[in-house]
């Protein structure tokens, strides 16, 4: 198997509105997108800070999977719920589909920092170095650069339309941390270091999917 892709969402959620965003991802969301062939497992995150309240990734086996027929029909056949957290519940949405360019590290951890760029994507080589860098330190568990396919081969699905279209990223980076005090302090270092990135740190919330690995 080749590098594997990355389905990468940020996003907020009307007010008032977060159970039935609880009660549509936790019992039926997940489990659909993973019996997708070609998806190997997926992440939710919740903000400590940043701009988006919620995060989360899917790893499938390659970028390919993400613009496959079982995946696009998916989408373009929303079930009775999805359709309506899209129309009534998402907001502010940001998906991207990435490859995933970098990885260093042996683990998963607690929680995540992830900085995502809009315009223009640092060098894939200094934030590698820096990953490095990192890592070093055992309160780091891993870091993961990704990297944004053609926006060509990024077709817009039914479930996108009925959010109203979503925004796009260049790139991103995430790096996990053992403990909550680690990520708070490397977000204000992210932040600092990347002046035109959006830098958010997120607590996990569950994994779930076929492999746990890394």
């Amino acid at each position: 198997m080749g590098k594997p892709g990355i389905l990468a969402i940020w996003n907020n959620v009307a007010p008032g509105r977060e159970a039935d965003f609880e009660t549509w991802f936790q019992g039926e969301h997940l489990q659909e997108r993973l019996a997708v062939p070609g998806f190997i497992y997926g992440r939710r995150h919740q903000a400590i800070s940043g701009a988006s309240a919620f995060f989360n990734f899917y790893l499938v086996e390659s970028p390919a999977v993400l613009t496959s027929q079982p995946y696009l029909e998916r989408l373009d056949n929303p079930t009775p719920m999805t359709r309506m957290i899209m129309t009534e519940v998402f907001r502010d949405m940001n998906r991207t589909l990435c490859h995933r360019a970098v990885r260093r590290g042996d683990f998963r951890g607690a929680y995540a920092v992830t900085a995502r760029w809009f315009d223009a994507m640092p060098d894939v080589a200094a934030l590698t170095a820096r990953i490095e860098t990192l890592i070093a330190d055992p309160a780091i568990a891993a870091g993961e650069i990704w990297t944004a396919t053609d926006p060509a081969g990024q077709p817009v699905a039914l479930e996108e339309k009925l959010r109203g279209g979503d925004r796009k990223i260049m790139g991103a980076l995430m790096i996990d941390t053992l403990r909550e005090a680690d990520a708070v302090k490397l977000g204000e270092a992210l932040r600092s270091a990347y002046a035109g990135a959006e830098v958010g740190v997120f607590r996990v919330l569950c994994q779930k999917g076929r492999s746990l690995g890394i």
